[in-house]
C-alpha cells in the first residue's frame, strides 16, 4: 500500500498564495534539490487544475531547464499525472489524464493498489483528501515571511492532530517539517 503525500511551500501565517495568486514569496535555494528528492519515490500526482497548470512548466525537453533543475524535470516526467477539473478537457502533458470528478473511493484503491507513493497539491484537493483521512505524511516548506492573506495550506474547519516526523533547518531561513497525519 502507498502513502498518498502533501508536499507544499507555506508562508509562516499558512498561505501557500497571497492574494493576488501569486507565489513568488518562496524562496527556492538550497530547497530545490530537497524536493527533488522527497519526489523520487512518488509514482502519481494528483492535482487541482491551478496547481497542474502551473506545474506543466516541467513537461519541456529536459535539457531546456537549467542543469540543477533537469533530475525534478525527469522526475516530474516520468510520473502519472490525475487533474482533477471540471473545466479541463484534454492535458498537456505527458502521462497525464483529467478526471472530472474527485473520488474518494478511487483514490483508496489507487492506494491499495499503488507501488510506488502518491503526492497531492492544491490545498483544496487537499483538504478534501484529508477530510476523508486519506492523507499519511505533510511536507511542509515554511518560509519566513508573512501574507496576511491569501490561499490557505490548509481549508478551515479542518482539525487533525498530526505527528511531528523530521525538521530540516536551510539557511535560507527555509524550513521543512515532516508530519504524519
Amino acid at each position: 500500500m502507498s502513502k498518498l503525500i502533501y508536499i507544499t511551500n507555506t508562508s509562516l501565517d499558512g498561505y501557500v498564495e497571497d492574494e493576488t495568486g501569486a507565489f513568488d514569496w518562496v524562496n527556492p535555494d538550497q530547497v530545490f534539490a530537497f524536493i527533488t528528492e522527497l519526489l523520487r519515490p512518488i509514482g502519481t500526482y494528483l492535482y487541482g487544475r491551478r496547481l497542474y497548470e502551473t506545474m506543466a512548466y516541467w513537461d519541456a525537453p529536459v535539457e531546456s531547464y537549467p542543469p540543477e533543475h533537469r533530475e525534478f524535470a525527469r522526475i516530474w516526467q516520468k510520473a502519472a499525472k490525475i487533474v482533477f477539473s471540471r473545466t479541463l478537457t484534454t492535458s498537456t502533458t505527458r502521462n497525464t489524464r483529467v478526471e472530472r470528478n474527485f473520488d474518494l473511493e478511487a483514490i483508496r484503491k489507487l492506494k491499495q493498489e499503488s507501488e510506488r507513493d502518491i503526492g497531492i497539491g492544491g490545498s483544496e484537493l487537499t483538504g478534501l483528501a484529508i477530510k476523508a483521512d486519506l492523507v499519511d505524511e505533510c511536507h511542509l516548506f515554511l518560509n519566513p515571511v508573512i501574507l496576511g492573506a491569501g490561499k490557505p495550506a490548509f481549508r478551515a474547519a479542518l482539525r487533525r492532530n498530526l505527528e511531528l516526523v523530521e525538521t530540516h533547518r536551510f539557511s535560507t531561513g527555509v524550513i521543512h517539517v515532516r508530519y504524519r497525519m
